[in-house]
């Protein structure tokens, strides 16, 4: 077994106590400067929103799931059909088919770890995909550099300031409105950094949450305020009317949830809640969700386990998300990422390290599943990245981008917007997306 990587360890710590924090007031500031040159408003303790309004029909839409800390993909998505994958991780390898607590067969060479039986459904009605060995081309074994690079969509480049979410929003062919975008969670994401501007709610029972501005006498003095026809009382009040809107759905969705009950905390009642606000408010176009935890240096487990613990909570609340959808799942594409996977080998502490290649999810109506796209480059000590990790063979770009043509619409120079300086694709994901 390999030692465990002290470095990486304590980097991870770091990252961890720095996902905790709310934005200081300084960041605040930063943050609201690279949102929108028409202007922002408040629209929970860390939030912002503005646009102008839309009038349409139902709209195709795209949700992402970012798995912050480096999710083992080979052991979400497991290549039991390969000794090599069993030598390797003597203690925490997922058993094959046959043993108690082993993985969910998908084509007879990779399978599911048993913790996310939730997504065997999806799997087998087509509407699943995965896409293993697939990643960022960038070397970093950093989390903040890797999560930032995913996020910009722009691998190696530290200067760009906007995430490609917020791109992809700018290039969307129709028109837009307030809630078009929408982040779930108590800071804006990197992501979804840009001159678009989105609105966000905060997770669980803070999601509904009154704010200063809620107060009638304050309403009523901004109000008076941002009254006239400049461009930023017109983004006040457009920005007014998206939180109203928002707040009013989740009250809505409070008072008929379990005759009355709150949802418990946790992913699911997160995925319900937008799930409701998503059959409420079709001008939702895009969602962003992330979730902490899967930094697995220590105490990895198997079938059971710390990892299957995350993995179990995480895939029921897709499920229920899906479920919940009901129709607008037709309309509905799912992405899952995470920003690089962990080391092919164990270490000495029943964990893994920080590794390169990994596996995607891509799930929903619209998804040719049932199948694991991309190039399986093989897990021998040649094949190997420096001989440890799984390789990148996918650039992540490369079904988003499918996602984004086919599915969203976007046409070839708007994703060059999107994902600037990208490579030609693969061809690895041909087909990902039914047309």
């Amino acid at each position: 077994m390999e030692p465990i990587d002290e470095k990486e360890l304590a980097e991870c710590l770091e990252c961890s106590a720095r996902a905790e924090a709310p934005l200081s007031r300084r960041a605040f500031l930063k943050r609201a400067a690279v949102l929108s040159a028409s202007g922002i408003v408040l629209l929970s303790r860390h939030a912002w929103a503005a646009r102008a309004l839309y009038t349409g029909g139902p709209r195709r839409r795209l949700v992402v799931v970012f798995l912050r800390g480096a999710v083992d993909g080979l052991n979400v998505v497991v290549p039991h059909g390969d000794s090599l994958y069993y030598d390797a991780r003597p203690t925490i390898a997922v058993g094959r088919t046959a043993g108690t607590g082993g993985v969910i067969d998908l084509n007879g060479y990779f399978g599911m770890h048993p913790a996310i039986a939730a997504m065997e459904g999806p799997w087998r009605d087509g509407t699943l995909a995965f896409v293993h060995a697939c990643g960022s081309p960038d070397p970093t074994r950093s989390h903040f550099d890797a999560q930032d690079y995913m996020e910009s969509g722009t691998p190696g480049v530290k200067a760009t300031n906007d995430g490609w979410l917020n791109r992809t929003l700018a290039q969307l062919p129709d028109g837009h409105a307030p809630t078009e975008a929408l982040s779930i969670g108590p800071n804006l994401p990197r992501i979804l950094s840009g001159k678009v501007a989105v609105a966000n709610i905060e997770t669980g029972r803070a999601a509904a949450r009154p704010m200063p501005l809620d107060r009638p006498v304050i309403e009523a003095a901004f109000d008076r305020l941002y009254a006239g026809n400049d461009q930023l009382s017109r983004v006040y009040r457009e920005g007014r009317e998206a939180r109203q809107r928002l707040t009013t759905e989740l009250a809505q969705d409070m008072a008929e949830a379990n005759a009355g009950a709150p949802s418990p905390d946790g992913f699911s009642s997160d995925t319900d809640r937008l799930a409701r606000l998503i059959q409420r408010d079709p001008t939702i176009r895009v969602a962003f969700m992330a979730l902490g935890g899967w930094d697995t240096h220590v105490s990895e487990g198997a079938a059971a386990g710390q990892l299957a613990g995350h993995l179990k909570p995480m895939a029921d609340g897709l499920g229920d998300f899906v479920k919940a959808l009901g129709p607008a799942y037709q309309e509905t594409v799912i992405v899952v990422i995470s920003e690089f996977g962990r080391t092919m080998k164990e270490n000495g502490n029943g964990g893994t390290d920080h590794g390169h290649g990994n596996v995607m999810w891509v799930m929903g109506g619209p998804i040719r599943g049932g199948r694991v796209y991309g190039r399986w480059p093989g897990l021998s000590s040649g094949s190997l990245y420096q001989e440890r990790d799984l390789a990148v063979t996918t650039d992540f770009r490369e079904p988003i981008a499918n996602v984004l043509h086919y599915h969203m619409g976007l046409s070839q120079p708007a994703l060059q917007a999107v994902f600037p300086g990208m490579p030609r694709p693969t061809g690895n994901v041909e087909g990902l997306v039914n047309v």
